[in-house]
């Protein structure tokens, strides 16, 4: 859900939607590429079993994942400043095309990406949200969809893998510590 990227606004009635003061930041740093910043050398490539593999072959497909779903958004008519920020991240052609050859460039890949969905997110509107999205998957077949259930959708694809990647984080000697939602969600008075 969009609570993974600090500031984001998809839906301003849904919690999960919702900045919590700026305190997420930390979970995603933790549950993504920057949360590889301990040296895992060969542990960060090596196949683990999971869907995707590896710890990288993982958060590569996250990045893959939320650029593929980002160009199918880019088409929504009041998508323009979209469609723009995305001249600089092609279309990935397979869910497991490789972004970046490193962890390094992966990170970067990341930030970069990262604030294209920060700065689009903020444009949202309920009005767009309630509108209907006309897009085509990897293998061509047209869907035609409520465009705010997928913006949900892409914010929960992101948080499934992300618990994917930080399992693998810790089977590889990592803890990143609490990354649930509730750790973070403010007490109130």
């Amino acid at each position: 859900m969009a609570w993974l990227i600090p500031g984001t606004r998809p839906n301003p009635d849904d919690i999960y939607s919702r900045s919590i003061d700026g305190k997420v930041q930390p979970l995603d740093e933790r549950a993504d590429v920057r949360g590889c910043a301990q040296p895992l050398g060969e542990e960060l490539a090596r196949d683990r079993g999971a869907f995707f593999g590896s710890i990288l072959q993982t958060l590569n497909h996250i990045a893959v994942a939320d650029t593929i779903w980002l160009h199918r958004f880019s088409q929504h008519p009041d998508a323009s400043g979209l469609r723009e920020s995305l001249a600089a991240f092609p279309r990935p052609d397979s869910l497991r095309q490789e972004l970046a050859g490193s962890l390094r460039d992966l990170q970067h890949y990341r930030e970069r990406l990262d604030m294209v969905i920060l700065d689009w997110s903020e444009t949202l509107a309920s009005e767009q949200m309630a509108s209907t999205l006309v897009y085509h998957n990897m293998a061509g077949q047209s869907f035609s969809r409520n465009f705010g259930h997928l913006v949900q959708h892409f914010f929960n694809h992101q948080t499934h893998h992300r618990g994917q990647a930080s399992t693998l984080l810790f089977q590889a000697g990592v803890d990143i510590g609490i990354t649930d939602l509730l750790a973070v969600i403010p007490r109130e008075a």
